[in-house]
């Protein structure tokens, strides 16, 4: 399933403004945004992992060994911010956010998507989701960690960066169809209601760049 959130995290970027822009990959794994990057991008990925950074590396990712909370980047230094299934893993949000929007510059763009804290989402994704075959591992996924769509609207908004937030989901014929393997992909469509999985897209307001205190101090470009 990561792979097919992947791909629609990847529609939400836009185009390159120049050539080497910065796109900034939080949690990049072992860089499977590497393929999906829209082209004219410098692709950096961070992560805490060493062995999922030398495997995005291998993939031609820029990679940087850091925290969510901790980003080693000049404030305003990045075009375009992807934070793809990582806020529901931070142990504390507000920090996370808050370095999302800082490193981000004025009239860039934050991409996100995570899951919702709410009942439902703890049914599906603990209690199904890591009990199904190709699923994720069981114990992956900490519900008190999940987001609340509108906390993490009002945390972006205070820095900067209105958010448009919209619910997910896996199609359900194309699940179904997977689950009997006839299919290798599914797609991932909007929601009415972010219940489970929920994408988020925000503008950075071009007024002057945000220093949000010790964390701007001693980055790397």
């Amino acid at each position: 399933m990561l792979h097919w959130i992947a791909v629609a995290r990847a529609a939400l970027i836009p185009p390159a403004a120049r050539p080497g822009a910065v796109l900034l990959d939080v949690g990049c794994g072992g860089g499977l945004m590497a393929p999906l990057v829209p082209p004219g991008y410098r692709h950096i990925g961070v992560d805490v992992t060493r062995s999922a950074l030398d495997i995005a590396r291998s993939r031609g990712v820029t990679v940087l060994q850091a925290e969510a909370g901790a980003l080693p980047l000049r404030t305003g230094s990045v075009e375009v911010v992807v934070a793809g299934e990582i806020l529901e893993h931070v142990p504390r949000l507000e920090p996370a956010v808050e370095e999302l929007c800082r490193v981000l510059a004025p009239g860039g763009t934050l991409v996100i998507d995570t899951i919702t804290t709410s009942w439902l989402s703890r049914l599906i994704v603990v209690e199904l989701a890591e009990r199904v075959p190709g699923g994720p591992p069981r114990g992956l996924h900490d519900p008190a960690l999940f987001v609340d769509p509108a906390e993490l609207g009002r945390q972006c908004a205070r820095l900067g960066v209105p958010l448009r937030i919209r619910g997910v989901r896996p199609s359900f014929p194309e699940y179904v169809a997977w689950l009997a393997g006839r299919r290798q992909d599914v797609t991932i469509i909007p929601s009415r209601l972010p219940a489970i999985l929920f994408q988020a897209t925000g503008t950075k307001d071009s007024g002057e760049r945000m220093d949000l205190g010790p964390r701007s101090q001693g980055q790397t470009a």
